[in-house]
């Protein structure tokens, strides 16, 4: 007999996947599913990311030609040792503060700050300096940025109107505080994903569940609905995506063809974010703010002046509510007539997509009075706005508790056709970590809590190789966001599991994992070394020379010239942009104050259909979607933005400036122009040319050159 097609798929892809990856057989009734369903019928696969996280043994190195620093070294150690590798010699000092400060607080080390580590001779200078820049404020605006490239963090909806969102810097803010404080990474994941059901008090906890509306949002739908499963499928697949390191965007539509992911495990996953209401703009006060304030609010309504305009507008408001309702569709009309706890899912839909229909205007209840009555209306309403009020609250992008809902499997991703109803439940792959034992009424509590356990095989890995990656430039899997079937297998996978053990054991301490790597004598290795050998430096036989993101680039041209405002926090700056660029485009006011032009990049405006044309030219992200691994592009624009772009022209005359102000000769000038820019002293060949330079062109370009050295932009 013929192996039937199904079958053959399956012998195919299980040939792909490698011995190791177990598939069981494709059912032999085409009703109970696809591959993909197949494959996620069985939990236990020995697949290594689905398996718990054991700690493994440190190994034993049978001699090291580099000294060990930490349990690091050693798993770096044994697998350079099996290929006959060694580690390469440490980096100078100089050379080491230069890579640790841009990677910590993604800004250059000061002249005196070199000076102070290189001339520190104590066994514990390296340590020192780490723990001084964990505790930098500017930490947090570091990692911070990291975080919201996945997060795919924007003040502004997209689409066509790409309308701005007032509240949406809160999360950023949020995500900064987060970092510096060192939040326990258990703790950040659980306020944003039930933030608002687990601390309804908090306002850090209300604004992290904004993680879950950042993406676009096209507000001005004719389909209300639609927009709403779109929220939901974007909430869905981001989440999955960041915290679990799982690609199941593809299960939406059907069962996954490549992963053990079923279409039923996409939206039991989704059930759990079902209920939530979304709110825009919501109250993120204190309790004692929020008792103040409701206070002063009752004052204000019980007052007797308030209640008479309410008594007089009630009745007009009915009626102009009943009139814009028998407007609608007669399903529409009877929506509205049911009492909210008793409607079905159709009508709730209907009731939400009409809402905008029937929102009743100021001017609507005005024109409604007539005569000696809308005088009296006039008068009321000029004296109540007289009375005293509160100070409106801060408001943030928040979830809400909402009414419970049902969630249905969607035939190829369509709400119209909605199939099985589906219970909040974990993928298959992955239901043995934890069971769901949290009431119904918390469905993204229970969420929270399987994603922050220690029983969940991913998060931990997930995190650690995140900034693994960040500090050695590819992650121990290089496909961070998709440690799936298809994702990368890792270099180190004992390595991987032994970090991820020590990241929970210290309670999910991120400052803690940092100075682990930074100390190992891993990262301190110089860059270069037996590239033949590990052309990919898959092995850590030396460390990669990296290129600056563009925000670091920014920074770094404002703080050596010394325009750095170190403000921190608040509503995001428009500094000016090339009007060539965008000829006839809207939304971007260039802020008024230098100062406020020259703050960190991470507080510039992160509009989505304008981005900021010095970070996009440098490989800012698509802020639509989750970004794990930013590219490094080099191309033409980046050369000439360096050699001519107003930032680095005024960069190179205020450093200029700074450096003719101090007193020094030219020689001096020279000198300090390249341990300002480039960290580092000028060789015997550089101070030759930079006589002949400067013999003949003004200082102001000297420094505008060095900005243009590949050393300027690269760490290595």
């Amino acid at each position: 007999m013929q192996p039937s097609r199904k079958k053959l798929l399956a012998l195919f892809f299980s040939s792909l996947a490698g011995a190791t990856l177990w598939w069981p057989p494709c059912p032999t009734n085409a009703a109970e599913g696809s591959f993909g369903a197949a494959v996620s019928s069985r939990p236990n696969s020995p697949h290594w990311a689905f398996q718990l996280v054991k700690r493994p043994e440190v190994p034993w190195i049978a001699r090291a030609p580099i000294e060990p620093i930490n349990a690091i070294d050693y798993f770096v150690l044994a697998r350079l040792e099996k290929r006959g590798l060694s580690m390469s010699p440490p980096a100078s000092k100089a050379q080491l503060i230069r890579r640790v400060t841009f990677d910590l607080i993604g800004l250059p080390p000061t002249p005196r700050e070199m000076d102070e580590f290189v001339n520190d001779r104590s066994d514990n200078a390296y340590e020192k300096l780490i723990d001084r820049l964990l505790a930098s404020k500017h930490y947090g605006e570091r990692w911070g940025r990291h975080w919201l490239d996945l997060a795919r963090f924007a003040e502004s909806d997209g689409f066509e109107h790409d309308a701005a969102r007032p509240y949406s810097w809160r999360y950023r803010d949020y995500v900064i505080a987060a970092f510096n404080s060192d939040k326990p990474y258990d703790r950040f994941i659980k306020e944003q994903i039930a933030g608002d059901e687990l601390w309804p008090d908090s306002p850090d906890a209300l604004t992290a569940t904004g993680f879950n509306l950042l993406g676009p949002d096209m507000v001005d739908s004719s389909d209300q609905v639609q927009r709403r499963h779109n929220t939901l499928n974007d909430m869905t697949d981001t989440t999955s995506l960041v915290f679990l390191g799982l690609t199941i965007g593809c299960a939406r539509c059907h069962d996954h063809k490549l992963e053990p992911i079923s279409q039923r495990d996409y939206y039991q996953l989704q059930a759990f974010f079902g209920p939530a209401k979304f709110e825009r703009d919501q109250p993120i006060p204190t309790a004692e703010v929020r008792a103040a304030y409701e206070e002063a609010l009752k004052k204000a309504e019980n007052d007797p002046k308030t209640l008479q305009l309410a008594a007089l507008e009630k009745p007009v408001r009915q009626k102009l509510f009943e009139a814009k309702v028998a407007k609608l569709s007669s399903e529409a009309q009877m929506a509205y007539q049911t009492p909210a706890a008793e409607r079905n899912a159709e009508q709730a839909n209907l009731v939400l997509e009409t809402r905008d229909k029937v929102v009743i205007t100021e001017k609507e209840v005005a024109n409604a009075f007539s005569g000696t009555e809308k005088e009296a209306w006039k008068k009321l309403s000029t004296e109540v706005k007289s009375l005293p009020k509160p100070s409106p609250l801060p408001k943030a992008m928040t979830l809400a508790c909402g009414e419970p809902t049902k969630t249905f499997v969607l035939h190829r991703g369509d709400y119209n056709h909605p199939e099985e109803e589906v219970e909040p439940g974990f993928p298959t792959i992955l239901a043995n970590s934890t069971a769901l034992k949290t009431p119904v009424s918390r469905e993204r509590t229970a969420l929270a809590e399987w994603i922050a356990s220690r029983n969940n095989p991913l998060t931990a890995r997930v995190m650690v190789n995140r900034i693994w990656q960040h500090h050695f430039g590819r992650g121990i899997v290089g496909s961070p966001s998709d440690f799936g079937t298809r994702g990368d297998k890792p270099s180190h996978p004992q390595l991987l599991d032994w970090l991820a053990s020590e990241f929970m054991d210290h309670g999910w301490s991120i400052k803690h994992l940092h100075k682990l790597m930074l100390m190992s004598a891993t990262y301190r290795q110089q860059s270069g070394g037996e590239i033949a050998a590990d052309p990919e430096n898959r092995l850590l036989s030396h460390m990669d020379r990296s290129r600056l993101e563009g925000e670091v680039i920014r920074d770094s041209l404002l703080a050596v010239s010394g325009q750095l405002n170190p403000q921190m926090g608040g509503h995001g700056v428009f500094p000016p942009i090339p009007k060539e660029l965008f000829q006839g485009a809207t939304g971007w006011t260039p802020s008024k104050s230098s100062e406020e032009n020259c703050r960190r990049s991470i507080y510039i405006f992160a509009r989505r259909n304008l981005r900021f044309p010095f970070l996009e030219v440098f490989d800012a992200p698509d802020n639509n979607l989750s970004c794990p691994v930013r590219e490094r592009s080099t191309t033409a624009p980046q050369a000439l933005t360096l050699l001519n772009a107003d930032d680095v022209v005024t960069a190179a005359r205020l450093t200029a400036e700074r450096l003719a102000k101090s007193g020094r000769s030219r020689d001096e000038q020279l000198v300090q122009a390249y341990r300002l820019i480039l960290g580092r002293l000028p060789t015997a060949k550089e101070t030759d040319l930079g006589r002949n330079f400067l013999a003949q062109y003004p200082l102001d370009e000297f420094c505008r050159a060095l900005f243009n050295l590949n050393d300027f932009v690269y760490v290595n």
